[in-house]
């Protein structure tokens, strides 16, 4: 383990230039702890916290370490071995293996959801939560790994099972087979009807594939997903089969099929992607001809569950850089974090940083009551996990950049996080469906399969059901019903044209509701709900570019009288409100409780996030003025 950053910032009190590295990852960030206490229970924490305590150390040391040498040091294909022979092999890092090691062996991330399904799902998403904070590139096959043995349980045979489980979900790396999708062709890309790979059955009853696949992530591994054309199928999305195709043979000899070159990505430089041409590969089929999307379409949204949950791990690490820069860098004799500017760019990094960390929670809460048998929880999942992926992977890559630019200059160095952060975020939005994509399906999900309506009704339970204060129940019982219509009436009229608006102000507004929520859990530290109503006043409520926000006037704040039609952005209605004086003392009220649960956040990293919801206080007030006065909404 590395010096403390204390430590080495007391020795060297003029580099000014801050250096966190060392410094655990999990202990930077209290609420981490606080929310999974709301969400797991405290039993359930005391058992996992030895795990975070550990793990927050490693991912901001070591882990951290091999991360940046693997990303420095990508994989290689090799065609040959040394007498000339073809034998086919991707050379992976050292340190990649070591990343490896811990991924799949010691935390098991993608056997525990497959090992003790009475294991609430959470504890895995927060342990990859951690993890993603060093390293990204790996949590991909991971993941695959976690889903394509969740979708194997699910749609496969009990032959097949019973094969192939025992080495998904080992955690002997000499035994594991690591899941992979090769799903994505040239020519179709994200119009799975296009799909031109063959699947051919011969007279022996076994299934070949022929074909090219495009766009193949941790291109060898042992098992992998495949979408192909039946050659007796018909045409279009009726024709498609899944198959699971693995890398060897039954006796022991190389599956059909070659790996013809890696990928120079961006981002995730230390896993391989590679493009794969079948050749005949012997694969077994999934279930039934024609139902091939269907099935994989839960392998990929567990994926994009997953991929929610990085986006947040990422926005998170630079959130941690940045508060720390913000708190030990001066300039004009000052600490960055006491100017305004910063404060205001660093509470721009945090609010999406926590919706999503409240969002993934939040799914997994509802994914176990779903795999349980619930309906209801199911269409919540179905719906809200496209949104995660949608927005929050958008998120990252606005926050990551805006971490950089705290750091400065050297943020831009490949030898600081920063730059990988970067560089890892612009892949969320890219894969498992461009943003373009994901936010039709949403749309989808809720044409389809019906799942707005459930979705609504539960948030008005939360709403209902949760001791948070009687103003706050009255800012979002109306603007969820206002977001539905909205969502509803895009869907019914499939009007393409805004649905990442409309997608954007349904994940905004669910958002916003769970950090309520987990706010009236914890009735010590009013923060959750003062982000809950900066969603609401930033990213639900109307602005005018050309009118300066206010910074906190009071006399500014109490006017009486003074009507405001504003164009809502959450639909085409107009909202007429009218500022009261008695809205004004619930107001200030409210503040100066947000204020006081401030000031009893001891920790560090608090004496950062004290400064940053002080500066967020005057902007949750105003927020407050315009929730809490009589409203008008008209059609």
């Amino acid at each position: 383990m590395s010096t403390p950053v204390s430590d080495h910032d007391q020795a060297n009190p003029q580099s000014n230039i801050p250096d966190a590295h060392g410094l655990s990852l999990f202990e930077r960030d209290p609420g981490l702890a606080r929310l999974l206490k709301v969400y797991l229970g405290d039993d359930r924490y005391r058992e996992l916290e030895p795990q975070l305590v550990d793990l927050g150390e490693r991912a901001a040391g070591e882990l951290d370490d091999w991360a940046m040498t693997a990303d420095k040091n990508p994989p290689t294909l090799v065609h040959r071995n040394r007498r000339g022979e073809d034998s086919q092999r991707i050379e992976k890092h050292p340190s990649y293996i070591a990343l490896e090691r811990v991924a799949y062996g010691e935390l098991g991330l993608a056997a525990l959801s497959h090992t003790d399904t009475k294991r609430p799902s959470l504890i895995k998403y927060a342990l990859t939560y951690l993890f993603v904070q060093a390293e990204f590139g790996l949590c991909c096959p991971v993941s695959m790994t976690d889903s394509l043995t969740r979708t194997l349980r699910k749609f496969g045979d009990a032959a097949l099972i019973g094969k192939f489980l025992p080495y998904l979900t080992s955690r002997d790396m000499d035994t594991l087979y690591q899941g992979a999708m090769f799903m994505t062709e040239q020519a179709a890309g994200s119009d799975i009807a296009r799909i031109t790979t063959r699947a051919t059955r011969g007279d022996d009853g076994e299934w070949r594939l022929t074909g090219d696949k495009w766009f193949c992530s941790n291109a060898d591994a042992e098992l992998a997903m495949v979408l192909a054309r039946a050659d007796d199928g018909p045409e279009g999305m009726a024709g498609i089969g899944l198959f699971l195709l693995p890398k060897t043979r039954d006796d022991g000899s190389r599956n059909s099929y070659r790996i013809v070159r890696l990928k120079d990505k961006l981002g995730t430089r230390s896993m391989a992607s590679g493009e794969i041409v079948l050749e005949g590969a012997t694969a077994y089929l999934i279930g039934d001809i024609g139902r091939g999307f269907q099935q994989i379409a839960d392998m990929m949204n567990m994926s994009r569950l997953s991929n929610g949950v990085r986006a947040a791990g990422l926005m998170r690490r630079a959130l941690s850089e940045a508060l720390h820069v913000a708190r030990h860098r001066e300039a004009f004799g000052r600490r960055l974090i006491d100017m305004p500017l910063m404060q205001r760019q660093l509470l721009k990094i945090m609010l999406p940083a926590e919706q999503a960390r409240s969002m993934f929670m939040h799914i997994s809460r509802r994914l176990d009551a779903a795999d349980a048998g619930d309906e209801s929880a199911a269409k919540h999942v179905r719906l809200l996990t496209p949104l995660i992926k949608f927005r929050a992977t958008r998120d990252s890559r606005k926050a990551t950049g805006d971490a950089m630019e705290v750091r400065g200059g050297v943020g831009y160095i490949e030898e600081w996080p920063e730059a990988k952060l970067l560089r890892d975020a612009h892949l969320g939005s890219i894969w498992e469906g461009t943003s373009n994509i994901v936010a039709l399906d949403v749309m989808r999900a809720v044409r389809r399969q019906k799942t707005l309506a459930p979705l609504i009704d539960y948030l008005h339970s939360l709403v209902a059901d949760t001791a948070m204060p009687e103003r706050a129940t009255a800012v979002f019982a109306p603007l969820i019903d206002r977001v539905s219509g909205l969502v509803e009436e895009t869907a019914e009229q499939k009007d393409d044209d805004i649905v990442r608006q409309v997608a954007s102000a349904l994940y905004n507004l669910c958002s916003a509701v769970f950090l309520a929520w987990e706010a009236a859990q914890q009735p010590d530290d009013a923060r959750r709900l003062a982000l809950a109503l900066l969603v609401v006043r930033y990213k639900l409520r109307p602005a005018d570019p050309l009118t300066p926000e206010p910074a906190g006037d009071e006399t500014e704040l109490t006017r009486r009288g003074e009507p405001a039609g504003l164009e809502c952005p959450v639909g085409r209605s107009r909202i007429d409100a009218r500022v009261t004086s008695g809205a004004c003392r619930n107001l200030r009220a409210v503040a100066r409780s947000v204020e006081m649960a401030a000031r009893r956040m001891a920790c560090a990293e608090a004496a950062g996030l004290r400064v940053v919801l002080f500066a967020a206080v005057h902007h949750m007030r105003a927020a407050w003025v315009e929730a809490t006065a009589g409203r008008r909404i008209g059609g």
